[in-house]
C-alpha cells in the first residue's frame, strides 16, 4: 500500500505541477494569441469573416470560398491560465519586409532571392527589385492558422502571379515609350514601366487588398524599386531613350517659340488698339463740343469757329492769301 500510496502522490503531484506551472502563459505585446480545446478553436458565435470590413474587396465569386469563423483573439498581457487539453497558438502581428524576389522554398530561385524576373507584353525578360511590408491579419487570424499549411508561402506567390501577370500586359496611360511619324505611338514596355512605377506600385496594392480575407496576411505596401532590362538591350533602350528625349525637347522648344509669339502678337494688338483709342478720342471730344456749341444757338457756333480762327493767325508766320482777279 506505501508503494501504491507514493505512486498516487506522484502522479497527483505531477497533475498539479502540469496543470498549474505548465498552464500559465503570457502573450507580448506584439503577439496574439488562439485557443484551442481538442485542436478546435475558440470561435465568436454566428460570425465569420464576411460580417467584418475586410471581406468587402472580396469579388462575388469569392465570398463563399473564404468564409472563416471569427476565433476569439488573446490580446497582450497575462498570465493566462490554459487546461492541459488546451494548446495556445501565437502569432507576432509586428510588421516584417521582405524582398519581393524571395521565394521562401527554394532560396536559390530569382538569383538567390535577389532579382524576380518577368517578361513584358514584347517579350522581353526583365529584373524586378523590390520590397513588401506586411503583418498578420489580427481581423483572421483562422484563415493564418488554420487555412492553409504556410500561409505566407502561399501570399508570396499569390503576389508574384499577380505582378507577373500585370507585367505582361501593362500599357501606359497617355504618353506611351515613344513616338513615331505620323502621329503612331511605339510602346517600349520596359520604358513604360520604369515612368509608371508608383501606377504599378499602386495597383499591386489594390490587387492584394483582398490576401486580408484570403489568406490573414495584410500588405502594408508594396514597392518596386527597379526595372532592370536584359544587359543585351540596354544600349538600344538607351538609345532609344535619348532620342525619344531629344523629339520632347524640340517639341518643349518649338511649343514655348509658339506660345511666345503669340503673347507678343496679343500685346502688339493691345497696344495698336490703345493708339487708334488715343487718336480718336480728341476728334470724338471736339465732336462734342461742336454739337454743344451748335445747340447753344445758331451765332455762337460761328462766333466758336471765328475764335479758333483768330487763334491760328495769332501762331501762324506766314499767310497766303489769293489775289484778286
Amino acid at each position: 500500500m506505501s508503494i501504491l500510496a507514493g505512486l498516487l502522490l506522484g502522479v497527483g503531484v505531477w497533475l498539479v505541477v502540469r496543470i498549474l506551472v505548465m498552464g500559465v502563459y503570457t502573450v507580448d505585446q506584439n503577439e496574439r494569441a488562439v485557443k484551442t480545446s481538442f485542436g478546435r478553436a475558440e470561435r465568436v458565435p454566428g460570425k465569420t469573416t464576411l460580417d467584418d470590413p475586410i471581406s468587402e474587396y472580396l469579388r462575388p465569386e469569392e465570398r463563399d470560398r473564404y468564409v472563416y469563423p471569427q476565433v476569439r483573439v488573446i490580446g497582450p498581457g497575462g498570465p493566462y491560465f490554459k487546461m492541459p487539453w488546451e494548446q495556445i497558438h501565437k502569432v507576432s502581428i509586428a510588421t516584417m519586409t521582405v524582398n519581393m524576389a524571395v521565394d521562401l522554398e527554394d532560396h536559390s530561385a530569382n538569383a538567390g532571392g535577389t532579382k524576380l524576373d518577368a517578361v513584358t507584353k514584347d517579350q522581353l525578360n526583365t529584373g524586378l527589385t523590390g520590397q513588401i511590408r506586411y503583418r498578420v491579419s489580427e481581423s483572421n487570424l483562422y484563415a493564418y492558422l488554420f487555412g492553409i499549411k504556410k500561409p505566407f508561402v502561399h501570399v508570396m506567390a499569390y503576389f508574384v502571379s499577380v505582378l507577373r501577370q500585370r507585367i505582361a500586359n501593362f500599357e501606359a496611360k497617355g504618353e506611351g515609350g515613344g513616338e513615331a511619324l505620323g502621329g503612331e505611338m511605339i510602346g517600349v514596355s520596359i520604358n513604360d514601366l520604369r515612368k509608371n512605377l508608383r501606377d504599378m506600385n499602386d495597383y499591386m496594392e489594390a490587387e492584394c487588398r483582398t490576401a486580408q480575407a484570403r489568406y490573414g496576411v495584410l500588405f502594408d505596401a508594396s514597392l518596386i524599386t527597379a526595372i532592370d532590362p536584359p544587359a543585351e538591350v540596354e544600349s538600344a533602350l538607351a538609345a532609344i531613350n535619348t532620342a525619344h528625349n531629344q523629339v520632347s525637347s524640340d517639341i518643349s522648344l518649338a511649343q514655348a517659340s509658339a506660345d511666345q509669339k503669340i503673347v507678343q502678337s496679343r500685346r502688339a494688338v493691345e497696344i495698336e488698339t490703345l493708339k487708334a483709342q488715343a487718336e480718336v478720342a480728341p476728334v470724338k471730344s471736339l465732336a462734342e463740343e461742336l454739337f454743344q456749341q451748335h445747340k447753344a444757338g445758331p451765332g455762337v457756333l460761328g462766333a466758336y469757329l471765328r475764335n479758333v480762327k483768330l487763334g491760328l493767325l495769332e501762331k501762324s508766320q506766314q499767310i497766303f492769301m489769293e489775289a484778286g482777279k
